[in-house]
């Protein structure tokens, strides 16, 4: 592609009033509305002082965040896109960056567990009007994991030397909720600071996130997924107790070790990855993953019998090919193997519980996402401030989620990023006639359909109950 023109032969100027660049926040605010974003910040964000200069309420603030995040702002200067062009004719109560960063300043640890609340009820509204969850009442799959977010400046509450030497981080913990079919949205996050243990605070919020899950339609199987940090007694009892699966990695402890190394050798099934490689002489797939299963074991030996628990253990093994095995005249006779075992108590087949346990690694795309967009920055030296700008990330990327799933089939899978370049960032020229708004939009924009089909749905009148 070249430039069809001189450099003399074209000018710009900033000067057009009825133009706008995000376009698509018109149908993804319009769904926000109906699931009662507003709504539910007026009933249950109630922050001291949360009525300045401007005359704004929490509602109004809420609302700009999560728009601005939807457009793809990742600090607080950057939700300044919201006004631009004919953005005041599209929407009103839109607040200036400097209004939404002493909203965000204000906040307290109560107030954030009041976003959380707005937060919970605000996924369950749209699961209830959009098809989010498909699959949702036979099996829903819960994905909990912790992950360092870079921070910078010394001032910034919470910010410490934690797992990485010599980088100072928070430590958010998250949990999302997906089905074989669908992909993850955010059921609930906690901002931490940077030396918090991973675990910390991991069985209260393990049990909101299986409510949270049922909440939003998962009446069906709900499985728990996790890493080893999260393998203790008080996780798998708040599973129980809320009357959920678990799946979670534990480490080679001197239990396990000794469970495993007696599993025979009939006893090991061999399995294929999808992404194995081809042998360049002979063709086949070279995978040497091999998975087998301990009926009954028994963790938690060491605790009061109460909280013992008795389940299966799953090993997954592959060879270590940092350790060459050890090889005699007739070739090798001592293989080196790397063990993987999770325990579950989920009553699916061995090979299929150690692939959809396998699949837990779905959260950290999620996490790559988020640390692409809004959450590139946690954008406040207060640590409040920063956990509530988490909290309305999470409203920001299942709003898209829901309109993304509204759109077509392939939106309902895509990441944020592309759904705000297909559905959200279109330019677009406003006209007016009869006291009507026409936008506008590209003619032959690739995305057209998916884009009219998200804003006739969310425009057409609401379905009787």
């Amino acid at each position: 592609m070249q430039v069809s023109h001189t450099p003399a032969g074209v000018s710009a100027a900033f000067d057009d009033a009825n133009l706008i660049a995000q376009a698509g926040l018109v149908p993804v605010m319009r769904l926000a509305e109906r699931c009662g974003l507003a709504r539910l910040t007026a009933q249950k964000v109630k922050l001291t002082g949360a009525k300045n200069s401007a005359g704004a309420s929490a509602d109004a603030k809420v609302t700009s965040i999560v728009a601005g995040m939807a457009a793809g702002a990742d600090s607080i200067d950057g939700l300044d896109v919201l006004r631009h062009g004919a953005m005041p004719a599209l929407f009103s109560k839109v607040r200036a960056p400097s209004t939404l960063g002493t909203f965000l300043r204000s906040f307290t640890h109560g107030h954030a567990l009041q976003l959380h609340a707005v937060h919970r009820r605000f996924l369950r509204e749209l699961a209830a009007h959009t098809p989010l969850l498909p699959g949702a009442r036979e099996k829903a799959f819960i994905d909990v994991d912790s992950t360092h977010k870079r921070v910078y400046g010394r001032a910034k509450q919470g910010a410490e030397y934690g797992r990485f030497k010599g980088i100072r981080t928070l430590h958010p913990l998250l949990a999302t909720i997906c089905t074989p079919a669908s992909r993850p949205m955010i059921a609930t996050v906690r901002m931490r600071r940077g030396k918090a243990a991973d675990s910390r605070g991991a069985p209260k919020f393990t049990a909101e996130a299986l409510a949270t899950a049922r909440e939003a339609g998962c009446t069906g199987m709900r499985i728990l997924r996790a890493d080893s940090q999260f393998y203790n007694a008080g996780v798998i009892a708040a599973c129980r107790r809320a009357g959920a699966h678990f799946s979670i990695t534990c480490g080679m402890n001197p239990s396990v070790k000794r469970a495993v190394l007696a599993i025979p050798d009939a006893a090991w099934q061999q399995i294929t990855y999808p992404t194995a490689v081809p042998d360049p002489e002979t063709g086949e797939l070279i995978s040497d993953a091999e998975v087998a299963g301990i009926p009954l074991c028994t963790a938690f030996a060491s605790r009061k019998k109460s909280e013992q628990v008795t389940a299966r253990l799953i090993v997954r093994r592959v060879r270590d090919l940092a350790r060459p095995a050890t090889v005699g005249e007739q070739g090798e006779l001592f293989p080196v193997w790397r063990y993987h075992p999770f325990f579950t108590d989920q009553p699916a087949p061995t090979l299929q519980a150690e692939r959809e346990h396998r699949h837990h690694a779905v959260v950290e795309q999620v996490i790559a996402d988020s640390k692409a967009g809004a959450l590139a920055h946690l954008p406040s030296g207060h640590f409040h401030a920063n956990a509530a700008w988490l909290t309305l990330w999470a409203m920001a990327c299942n709003l898209l989620r829901a309109a993304g799933a509204l759109a077509s089939a392939f939106h309902a899978k895509a990441t944020t990023a592309t759904l705000r370049a297909h559905l959200v960032q279109v330019p677009a020229r406003l006209a007016r006639s009869a006291r009507r708004l026409t936008l506008h939009l590209p003619q032959r924009w690739p995305w057209q359909d998916a884009w009219m089909q998200l804003f006739d749905t969310v425009h057409r009148p609401p379905e009787a109950a």
